[in-house]
């Protein structure tokens, strides 16, 4: 099986060579990598002409118009018989591509969505993060833990589809607001198989701070309504619990101001969910300062995502 491994970059370089370099010592060497420079300022011609002569590539530079676009540009210049979606900040396991290519033959898949987790040599922050982004007691565990793979929707840092999804369905509609959420639901009532192969994890190497951690999650709470004017169904109860914990933390804040009889009782819940992501967090990554910080970027993405969802369904209320 020939994979075509799509790579949207903008202005960055440096993830583009750990990224090159762990390609570059996959297993599976059936592949093809296309690289498309969606707009960048800082480029990253100089890293691409190292990896030419180890490996099959295609470097496209293109006027910014989003990462959807980005790829959609990838797949029509592909030639392999199923495409790899993957973000610039992701790492590979050796053996990523020969645990793909066994699953989409054994479980004869026409689309995919794998998992991120952190390295062992990330930070403490950005274990902290991952921890926010795919712990049961955050997400729920629906980033890459789940009991029904079918019911996976897939995320564009790490997900594919084979060639005739693409050539019959088309590939994102949208630059950068959910649109890899949109393409799965999409991908689905086509009636092709779409499933979370777990063994197909990514090491994501968020270089964000934990402002700009805010500001993704509050983005994904927008994009979740965004995908919703394409499919209506696409709002879950799972996606309800972040508002439910932000408006939590608020009437507990009220409560401390206007009725303290009542804070004790609010004080105790959120202290049960804190010492759950705190020993949650601490026992995955054998370290009680990430667990600390676990617990910092769990109310953040929480927080952030809740009043995300909030805001776009508001603008969506008045604008209609």
């Amino acid at each position: 099986m020939l994979f075509s491994v799509i790579i949207p970059v903008y202005n960055r370089p440096n993830e583009v060579l750990e990224l090159l370099s762990s390609l570059a010592h996959q297993t599976h060497r059936e592949f093809e990598v296309i690289l498309i420079e969606d707009g960048s300022t800082v480029r990253a011609d100089k890293v691409v002409s190292q990896y030419v002569s180890f490996l099959s590539i295609q470097y496209l530079i293109q006027d910014n118009q989003g990462q959807g676009f980005a790829r959609n540009a990838g797949m029509a210049k592909a030639q392999g018989d199923f495409f790899v979606i993957l973000d610039s900040d992701v790492i590979l396991p050796q053996n990523y591509l020969k645990e793909l290519q066994g699953a989409i033959k054994e479980r004869k898949l026409d689309a995919f969505g794998g998992p991120d987790a952190a390295s062992a040599d990330f930070s403490n922050l950005q274990k902290a993060m991952d921890f926010a982004m795919t712990s049961f007691w955050t997400t729920g565990g629906i980033r890459g833990k789940l009991k029904d793979p079918a019911k996976y929707q897939a995320r564009g840092f790490n997900m594919g589809v084979s060639r005739e999804v693409f050539e019959k369905l088309g590939g994102f509609v949208d630059p950068n607001r959910g649109e890899d959420i949109e393409w799965s639901i999409r991908i689905k009532k086509a009636g092709y198989k779409l499933e979370l192969v777990e063994e197909a994890y990514v090491y994501h190497k968020r270089k964000n701070t934990l402002k700009s951690f805010a500001k993704q999650a509050f983005s994904f709470g927008r994009n979740r309504v965004n995908v919703s004017r394409f499919h209506p169904e696409a709002i879950k109860a799972v996606h309800w619990m972040p508002t439910l914990f932000l408006l939590f933390v608020v009437l507990l804040l009220v409560n401390a101001v206007f009725f303290p009889k009542f804070l004790m009782p609010h004080l105790m819940i959120l202290g049960v969910w804190a010492l759950l992501v705190v020993w949650s967090a601490s026992r995955k990554y054998a370290s009680l300062p990430v667990g600390a910080l676990a617990l910092v970027t769990s109310a953040i993405q929480l927080g952030s995502y809740g009043a995300g969802l909030l805001f776009e369904l508001a603008k969506k209320a008045v604008n209609g």
